[in-house]
């Protein structure tokens, strides 16, 4: 024969549960509370943009506000059409592989040389880091004087040698390179530390195995420090794709697309047809055509980090 619970009992477990539910309840609106400053910014400055400028990019809303109609399709037709969008997507994928490839080899390079011991190891890191807390304006004045030709420095080196350094921002054979070597000092600091960071988590007893089977340094980096490295290349690779992709300051300060738009990116274009030409809703088609790139491009690297993950 069972016996029931106590009444007593039976209400003071329901009493405790509905204490525990309150708690909760109040812990949950607190979060709320103190959520709420960042939801609401960030719906402000982010979520309504973003849905506000697809919605512009279906109409052919001007800068003066004027012929907001709907235009559907228009506009991504017409971009799909434009000779002068895909010339400055060449370009900005163009300055994408000449800046990624010095920006990822150089700085480990810069990494493992400082890794290994060099004297004045904090001079190195600073000098290497250093232009990586320049704003873009003081980088991209500092080598439009280095480029000039009359009293450049660049050119000034060169003529030591016997060499008669070209006018490197006015010519387009020469322009492009100028700017990815810009883009090279000022940036490399932040990859470099990147790789300097996951050098010094390497374990040390990797290298004294090695060593101890007779591996050399050329051998130990190869089988030993790539392999290591590999999760920190990625990163740093895709870091790096996408911010070149997103390249702006530096055309815009140092060449202005030119000459003859041999240097203009996707987005200084994007900029000249919604500031210039005033056509807001043609240069937000652009823009989303430009942004569902880089989803792309970000969801290759997911896929690329979960197989790594999955294999590890």
């Amino acid at each position: 024969m069972t016996t029931a619970a106590p009444p007593r009992a039976s209400g003071a477990a329901d009493h405790l549960a509905a204490g525990r539910t309150r708690r909760r309840r109040i812990d949950n609106l607190r979060g709320w509370i103190y959520c709420a400053p960042f939801l609401l910014a960030f719906g402000l400055f982010l979520i309504w943009p973003t849905l506000y400028g697809l919605w512009m990019s279906f109409t052919g809303t001007s800068l003066a506000g004027t012929n907001t109609q709907f235009v559907g399709l228009d506009n991504y037709v017409e971009a799909f059409g434009d000779p002068d969008v895909w010339s400055s997507l060449g370009n900005t994928v163009w300055f994408t592989v000449l800046s990624t490839i010095p920006l990822v080899l150089v700085a480990l390079v810069l990494a493992v040389l400082v890794n290994i011991g060099l004297p004045g190891q904090w001079l190195w890191r600073l000098s290497f880091f250093l232009p990586f807390l320049l704003a873009s304006t003081v980088v991209s004045q500092f080598w439009v004087w280095m480029y000039n030709p009359q009293l450049g420095l660049v050119n000034t080196f060169l003529g030591w040698f016997g060499i008669t350094g070209p006018a490197w921002l006015q010519n387009p054979n020469t322009a492009m390179i100028a700017v990815v070597v810009t883009t090279v000092w000022w940036t490399i600091g932040f990859n470099f530390l990147l790789y300097l960071a996951a050098l010094q988590n390497i374990p040390d007893h990797l290298y004294e195995a090695a060593s101890l089977d007779g591996a050399g340094s050329w051998r130990r980096f190869i089988s030993i420090t790539v392999p290591q490295l590999a999760p920190t290349t990625v990163l740093v690779l895709v870091l790096q794709m996408l911010a070149s992709l997103k390249v702006f300051d530096q055309f815009f300060q140092m060449t202005g697309g030119g000459p003859g738009g041999s240097t203009r990116p996707i987005l200084l274009y994007i900029y000249e047809v919604g500031f210039t030409g005033y056509r807001l809703g043609y240069a937000s088609a652009i823009s989303y055509i430009f942004f569902f790139m880089i989803i792309i491009v970000s969801i290759a690297y997911m896929v690329i980090s979960s197989r790594r993950s999955v294999k590890a």
